[in-house]
């Protein structure tokens, strides 16, 4: 591709320099080779624009910069140089990498989805229903991406616009016909989906969290809502919306396509459940929606997967499923990793271990919910392990204490990413809330050892929740990351427990 095919789609308020060939794009400077295009971007915590010269010594071949004293550098010292200035760094790295890697945004038909909580559940779901009737599906998430099937990590819940582009482009290499994206607010907000034409929205909910980012629920609510307006492209055609949620009008207010989807355990909504019947690993309900009813079972557990299964049942209409075919699928859905992930083993030690992503106060309201109904008649209970994450929204902290001892039985504070915080600072702001609770509780920083104490402590009939890391596999501190997962760390207890028992 030339310079000139690529400065046509470019939004720019200054070219110079003269045609050259350009092999790809990139806005971190150490992964440019040569023949690159390095589009220098302000950020949040660092300015692209001071590795110029980096992305120069690695072969670049033009710069794309939202600093006009850089674009005027370049002019002057370099005259053959192709370079542009732009308005909006973010919002040019989409545009150069849509033309780049051959806009394969207009080859896929994309689905995505917002909310505090249920995203990913959400977005794997929607995968597996499509998959149930054949479509091949790009899968961009929290906890990993796919391409028609198979699986990568993730770093990002959204990444940069250039990655985004980069995977439809091999998923519509594989055949894809389908995207599925998780939109952060942050993403949002931050215009890394810009350009993006969504043919469906979805949102979840929103409760608090990520208020250090946007101040306000206000605010958060409003970086939601940007989906249901569209990011640098027209709006989404469908507009799947939580009707259950107090934030359901400020998101229909931002949509303005011609057909909305209201989904609702209660009686309103366009598509509602009626009829619901819980039990471990079986729920059950009447799907009711304008083209008719159908029964619905799956392997799912509790109140949030119905709320889960509405909003990808939803979409999977919106993509052209019928009912029958949705019905057909919904017993053969699989539960997402570190999403109420039973700990294997833990039955044979005569309670359950389950790790879960919970990590805001609502989160832990609807695991412990869930406990309990997966505890049902039986004596036990429920004993709760959590953290709070540093370098974040500080205000959830006696939230998240207080949702975790009204519920729980016995709770343990301890550490989860703590990044550049001490972790017994961030306790002490986690305590208030569980002594607002005449709840059991003890406080173990280490995390590995916390761990340790709560499988210990569990008798025959209980449940252990170890929340707020699920699927990660680090836990973060003010030196770096270090390898964490609270899987292994549960299923090293339990094994050494079974070995002193045998």
């Amino acid at each position: 591709m030339r310079w000139s095919d690529i400065k046509a789609e470019l939004r720019s308020l200054k070219i110079a320099g003269c045609d050259a060939e350009i092999k790809g794009v990139q806005y971190d400077s150490r992964r440019v080779i040569a023949g690159d295009v390095f589009v220098a971007m302000r950020g949040g915590s660092t300015d692209g624009n001071r590795f110029v010269d980096a992305a120069l010594q690695n072969g670049a071949a033009a710069i794309v910069t939202d600093s006009s004293e850089i674009f005027d550098r370049l002019q002057h010292d370099q005259t053959d140089l192709p370079i542009a200035l732009v308005d909006h760094g973010r919002r040019a790295l989409a545009e150069v990498s849509a033309a780049i890697f051959g806009h394969p945004e207009r080859k896929l038909k994309l689905s995505a989805v917002t909310g505090t909580n249920g995203k990913t559940t959400t977005t794997f779901l929607l995968e597996q229903l499509l998959a149930s009737v054949h479509r091949k599906s790009v899968l961009l998430g929290t906890i990993e991406t796919h391409i028609a099937g198979e699986v990568r990590p993730t770093d990002h819940t959204t990444p940069e616009s250039r990655d985004i582009y980069a995977t439809f482009a091999e998923g519509v290499k594989a055949g894809c016909t389908e995207a599925i994206m998780e939109m952060s607010s942050h993403a949002l907000e931050q215009e890394r989906v810009w350009g993006l034409p969504v043919d469906v929205a979805m949102f979840t909910n929103l409760t608090q969290d990520h208020l250090d980012f946007h101040g306000t629920m206000g605010q958060y609510a409003r970086a939601k809502a940007k989906l249901f307006a569209g990011i640098g492209a027209s709006g989404p055609r469908v507009g799947v919306i939580n009707e259950d949620d107090q934030y359901a009008l400020e998101m229909q207010r931002a949509f303005h396509g011609n057909d909305r989807m209201t989904y609702s355990m209660n009686d309103y909504g366009t598509h509602r459940s009626v009829n619901v019947r819980l039990a471990v690993g079986d729920t059950r309900f009447d799907f009711v929606t304008p083209q008719g009813t159908v029964k619905i079972q799956s392997p799912l557990s509790g109140r949030v997967n119905v709320y889960n299964l509405l909003a990808a049942m939803c979409a999977a209409l919106a993509r052209g499923m019928t009912l029958d075919e949705i019905a057909h699928a919904t017993p053969e859905l699989k539960q997402v990793p570190g999403r109420f992930e039973v700990v294997p083993g833990s039955e044979r030690a005569g309670f359950s271990v389950v790790v879960d992503y919970a990590h805001t106060d609502d989160a832990l309201k609807n695991l412990i919910s869930l406990a309990r109904e997966n505890i049902g008649v039986h004596p036990g209970r429920v004993i709760t392990l959590f953290g709070c994450g540093g370098d974040r929204d500080r205000t959830k902290r006696a939230k998240m204490g207080r949702a975790a001892a009204e519920g729980s039985d016995f709770v343990i504070v301890t550490s989860d990413n703590p990044r550049s915080e001490r972790p017994s600072a961030i306790i002490d702001e986690i305590l208030p809330g569980v002594r607002q609770t005449n709840t059991p509780c003890i406080v173990e920083e280490d995390r590995r050892a916390a761990i340790e104490r709560a499988i210990r402590e569990a008798r025959a009939g209980d449940i252990v929740l170890l929340a707020g890391k699920g699927h990660e596999k680090v836990q973060v501190f003010a030196d770096g990351a270090v390898p964490f997962d609270d899987v292994a760390e549960a299923s090293r207890v339990l094994q050494h427990l079974a070995e002193v028992r045998a």
